[in-house]
């Protein structure tokens, strides 16, 4: 598992304030008998389409 880099905790601070559910820290992708593999955060949230459709 690789170390947390400087802007770990204000990245997941930001998406919790913005409604976002953490659900894994790391989050642990195993591929069968070749590897595992670790992302940082797991996250979860609804994201608002009118929101993001205006801004593409």
């Amino acid at each position: 598992m690789s170390a947390r880099d400087k802007f770990h905790n204000v990245v997941k601070s930001a998406l919790q304030k913005d409604g976002w559910r953490i659900t894994h820290d790391p989050l642990l992708i195993r591929i069968e008998n070749i590897t595992d593999m670790y992302i940082d955060l797991g996250a979860e949230g609804i994201i608002n389409y009118e929101l993001y459709s205006a801004i593409a």
